[in-house]
């Protein structure tokens, strides 16, 4: 009995194998008659030429680099933690969550400010053992930092590099305000403190003679009063 298979236009009887030319543009799969390479020719794209529509450039010019710290802060009441008093505390543990941090940086004259919240799951490790954690699931701790950087203006741009923990600290016992504002209450303060490193830089323009000039000449121009800003909230 003799078995036929076909692939292509290729007729396969038994163990005897029929090949047609390959194409050198053919590249398939054979389980009886293997190529043993696909040779396909790959052009490099050409780059072409791009008309400029001046001699000028645009360019960022550095006007400065430094690493600041950043301190997220919170005071929580004893009361958001089941069956906790200041008697049963063994530990209190914070893990913040660094990547869901939100934060809004602003440039006004001589000065980058900065304002956050950094998510934390925060609970308490009891003597007797039993780990309570705050009503909620996730508390959200406020931080603000206000660097001092000479030179920088308003509509400079910054960039920061990655957050990371330089320290966590708690305090059990402290004395809070309670919501109706008639008595005191115990709690805890919670501190995170942050690292990173702030970038800013200013867009400019750049001639064929190497010369430069600011692309807003009036940005560090000074303004008749205090600025105002308002934020957008973590939700927005």
């Amino acid at each position: 009995m003799s078995s036929k298979k076909r692939l292509g236009s290729v007729e396969m009887t038994g163990n005897q194998c029929k090949k047609q030319k390959p194409n050198k543009y053919d590249c398939y799969k054979d389980d009886c008659c293997k190529q043993a390479t696909c040779n396909c020719d790959f052009k490099k794209q050409e780059l072409k030429a791009t008309e400029l529509d001046s001699d000028c450039f645009l360019v960022n010019s550095l006007v400065g680099t430094k690493t600041v710290q950043k301190v997220a802060e919170i005071s929580l009441p004893l009361t958001l933690f089941e069956g906790v008093s200041t008697t049963n505390i063994l530990s209190i543990n914070v893990v913040p969550n660094l990547s869901a941090i939100t934060q809004n940086v602003t440039v006004i004259k001589d000065k980058v400010v900065n304002i956050g919240i950094v998510p934390a799951d925060i609970s308490i490790t009891t003597i007797g053992g039993d780990v309570v954690g705050i009503v909620g699931g996730v508390a959200n701790i406020p931080f603000q930092a206000h660097t001092d950087f000479p030179g920088a203006c308003p509509e400079d741009m910054v960039e920061e590099s990655p957050l990371e923990i330089e320290g966590i600290f708690s305090q059990k016992g402290i004395s809070l305000v309670a919501t109706t504002g008639e008595a005191l209450i115990t709690g805890i303060l919670v501190k995170i403190i942050l690292r990173t490193t702030i970038t800013v830089t200013r867009p400019v323009i750049k001639d064929a003679e190497g010369k430069f000039c600011d692309v807003n000449p009036n940005r560090c121009k000074a303004e008749d009063g205090p600025p105002s800003f308002t934020f957008l909230s973590n939700n927005e």
